[in-house]
């Protein structure tokens, strides 16, 4: 299974970016897809999750600002991040829980995609 994901880049405060990540491969099934981030120096944090029952969930801080969503067809999640404030800086990572067919049967696994950078200056 391969994460690929795109959409990063530098905006200026209050602006928007949309994130995505697509996973290609030996996809059976996704229990859950979702996005986190990491500046240097600190852990990597959740910023938003869907399940594949379409539950989500999301850092405190970008309550109201960023939505997740996922195109099921497509095997691909989504982060629309709206009013971007500086502390958004960091590095986005896509990550998948997903159901993977391989010779041997069904079985579950994690993937993170490279990340991907957002930068929020003026």
């Amino acid at each position: 299974v391969q994460l690929q994901a795109s959409g990063g880049g530098l905006v200026q405060p209050g602006g928007s970016l949309r994130l995505s990540c697509a996973a290609s491969g030996s996809v059976f099934s996704i229990n859950l897809m979702g996005w986190y981030r990491q500046v240097p120096g600190k852990q990597r944090e959740l910023v938003a999750s869907i399940t594949a029952g379409d539950t989500t969930d999301y850092l405190d801080s970008v309550k109201g600002r960023f939505t997740v969503s996922e195109d099921n067809a497509k095997n691909t999640v989504y982060l629309q991040m709206n009013s971007l404030k500086p502390e958004d800086t960091a590095v986005y990572y896509c990550y998948v829980k997903l159901w993977e067919s391989t010779d041997t049967g069904l079985r579950e696994h994690e993937y993170w995609g490279e990340g991907t950078q957002v930068t929020v200056s003026s």
